[in-house]
């Protein structure tokens, strides 16, 4: 089991457990595996997102990197599917995030990703954390002209928006309406400033809340972990659809105009009409991970079309992606990976996708959204000792309770379990058709974990 990373790159409590020590020793250590697979200095870019722990990170980081002798493009608070297109599109050898996505501030974190924009595998990841624990990582120093250098190039959000309007202007301004108005909600996060000038860049009328970021307001009652505002605002002010970001941007929930949720699976469920309208499906394929609801995969049945399911985690639904050859995946909290645009999931084109729909289908939101029949899902999370929290497959108790459980579902119902990558946590996941039996047995099980997991 790796030491730093998890599921999502490194995540701690910011300058107690993430230390500017342990930042150094990430990016020196990232920067000389890197360099073993280069004829020359990598150049890296670095983007953040609004935490008041940001640039703390940001510095030490910098400070790594350039003691290996890499150089150094800063690119400010930008979306993690900013970076990652960018390291792409300006070939670039990496591009590093400093974010917690939709942690509370206190959290921060940070994520490689690799010159083809998608984030660097797992035994690269092993790879660096051998080398931070070695004592070699102190001899690795560049010296005189060898030292690296950085610089800011926060211009380049100007790619990014260019990106946007060369994908959806013509659609856009096709098929608009003069009555059509979207609510934003940027979870005061990395989306802030560069979702406005989007929407902007595109002539789509909206109103914009939670883009005003103080350093510890990021996800704060307001974003894609906190929809309750946004509900409210996209009612009180009659919007035809509400849109929220994550802290670091690449998740994307919607609202429809009678304020009921659009979630991740329904969002692929939408999409993945239009594509095929279009012949733009690969293979006629979704491909989701196992906390998607059955209601997606009731739709994809019920539609001809494929639906595949990979443990949880953007990368592995990406792996099974680009293995196959498949355009369309995500997971039901809103990540949602469009292959032939960005290859990590992002919210900005993600709600632009959606919004490219409800108009070229002159439909209004809540109509496309009832593409997906949901069952009710409970999920509980289960307090766990950390160096424990993957021990529950070999209690023959919890086991027992599950197989129980199952067997009695008969198809009709699901329990997931799964160990959260970040947190010292246990998620207990039960979907089924009755809502109260449902959080009855989630709860017995989720404390039954706690109990033997102690």
């Amino acid at each position: 089991m790796r030491k730093y990373f998890g599921t999502d790159g490194i995540r701690r409590i910011a300058n107690t457990e993430l230390t500017p020590n342990l930042v150094f020793k990430v990016a020196k250590a990232g920067a000389y595996v890197l360099s073993k697979h280069l004829d020359h200095a990598p150049t890296i870019l670095i983007g953040r997102d609004t935490r008041i722990s940001g640039t703390l990170i940001e510095s030490a980081m910098v400070a790594g990197f350039l003691s290996y002798g890499a150089k150094v493009k800063l690119l400010g608070v930008m979306p993690t599917p900013a970076v990652a297109y960018l390291t792409r599109k300006l070939k670039a050898d990496a591009g590093v995030v400093i974010s917690a996505s939709h942690n509370t501030y206190e959290f921060n974190g940070i994520k490689y990703f690799s010159n083809k924009g998608t984030k660097i595998p797992d035994d690269l990841e092993e790879e660096i954390e051998e080398i931070m624990d070695s004592e070699k990582l102190g001899d690795l120093n560049a010296i005189n002209e060898k030292i690296g250098t950085s610089e800011y190039a926060l211009d380049l959000v100007d790619e990014y928006v260019y990106f946007f309007r060369k994908n959806f202007d013509d659609d856009i301004e096709k098929y608009n309406r003069k009555n059509f108005v979207v609510g934003i909600d940027t979870a005061n996060g990395a989306t802030y400033e560069v979702a406005e000038k989007v929407f902007k860049a595109l002539g789509i009328k909206y109103k914009i809340i939670n883009n005003q970021p103080d350093g510890i307001n990021i996800n704060q009652d307001c974003g894609s972990t906190h929809l309750e505002g946004l509900k409210k605002f996209v009612v009180d002010n009659k919007l035809s659809l509400g849109i929220a970001y994550d802290g670091d941007g690449d998740r994307c929930l919607a609202i429809d105009e009678k304020g009921e949720e659009i979630d991740g699976d329904k969002l692929m469920a939408i999409i993945s009409q239009n594509l095929r309208k279009h012949n733009k499906l690969k293979k006629d394929t979704i491909v989701g991970t196992i906390m998607s609801n059955l209601g997606l995969n009731k739709f994809a049945r019920d539609n001809g079309l494929e639906f595949l399911q990979t443990k949880v985690g953007d990368r592995y639904v990406l792996e099974e992606m680009l293995k196959h050859g498949f355009n369309l995946g995500g997971e039901q909290s809103g990540h949602v990976i469009l292959l032939d645009y960005n290859p990590t999931g992002d919210g900005i084109l993600t709600s632009l996708m959606l919004i490219k729909c409800i108009l070229e289908e002159k439909k209004k939101a809540s109509e496309l959204g009832a593409l997906v029949k949901k069952y009710p899902q409970v999920l509980i999370n289960a307090q766990v000792n950390a160096d424990k929290k993957f021990d529950y497959e070999k209690d023959s108790e919890i086991k027992e309770q599950i197989e129980k459980l199952e067997k009695e579902f008969a198809g009709n119902g699901r329990v997931v379990i799964r160990p959260s990558g970040t947190e010292p946590l246990v998620r207990v996941m039960i979907e089924g058709e009755d809502q109260e039996y449902i959080a009855k047995k989630a709860s017995e099980i989720a404390k039954l974990i706690e109990e033997k997991l102690k």
